[in-house]
C-alpha cells in the first residue's frame, strides 16, 4: 500500500515540475511587448477618465435636433436590443428591472405607477423630451448621479439619435420632431 502512495505522490510532483518547466520555457520563447495604447477602449464614467484621454473631447452629447433629422428608427431598434435585457418596449408590456419604455418620449419622468424609480432620476423632474433623453442616454450616471441604471451610455451621436427615433415610434401618436 505504501508504494501506491509513493507512486501517486511522484506523479503529482512530476506534473508540477513539468508545468513549472513549461512556464519557464514559454517565458524564454515568447517575449510579449506592451501596447502603447489599448486596442479596445472601454467607456468609463466621466469621473474616472484620465485627463489625457479627454483632451479635446466634447463636454457632452451633440445637439439632438440635427441628428434626429437623419435618424433611422430601424437601426435604433437593433441598437435597443441591448436595452431589452432590462426594459420592455411593447404597449402595456410588463416592467422588468427597468420600466417599460413604450410612450416614453414626451412623458413625465417616473410616469409608470408601481415601478420603483430611483430618487436620483425622479428628482431631475420634468418630461422626457428629445434633449433630456439625449443627455440621459449619453451618460445616465452623469445625468442623474445615484440612478439605478448601470448602463454606461451611448457615446456615438448617431446611434443615440437612432435609439431616440425608435423610442419616438413607440407611441400611439409620436411627438413632433424638434425644429
Amino acid at each position: 500500500m505504501s508504494m501506491e502512495w509513493n507512486k501517486i505522490f511522484g506523479a503529482v510532483l512530476l506534473a508540477g515540475l513539468i508545468a513549472m518547466l513549461t512556464g519557464f520555457a514559454a517565458q524564454v520563447l515568447v517575449r510579449p511587448h506592451k501596447l502603447e495604447k489599448s486596442a479596445y477602449v472601454v467607456a468609463t464614467p466621466e469621473g474616472q477618465a484620465k485627463p489625457a484621454d479627454t483632451a479635446g473631447a466634447p463636454a457632452g452629447p451633440a445637439p439632438i435636433g440635427p441628428l434626429l433629422a437623419k435618424a433611422d428608427p430601424a437601426a435604433g431598434q437593433t441598437a435597443a436590443k441591448a436595452c431589452a435585457a432590462c426594459h420592455s418596449f411593447d404597449k402595456g408590456g410588463a416592467n422588468k428591472v427597468g420600466p417599460n419604455l413604450y410612450g416614453i418620449v414626451g412623458n413625465h419622468k417616473g410616469h409608470l405607477q408601481g415601478f420603483a424609480y430611483s430618487d436620483a432620476l425622479v428628482k431631475t423632474g420634468g418630461e422626457w423630451t428629445y434633449d433630456e433623453l439625449n443627455k440621459f442616454l449619453y451618460d445616465p450616471k452623469g445625468y442623474a448621479p445615484g440612478t439605478k441604471m448601470t448602463f454606461a451610455g451611448l457615446k456615438k451621436d448617431q446611434e443615440r439619435a437612432n435609439v431616440i427615433a425608435y423610442l419616438r415610434s413607440l407611441a400611439d401618436s409620436p411627438q413632433p420632431l424638434p425644429q
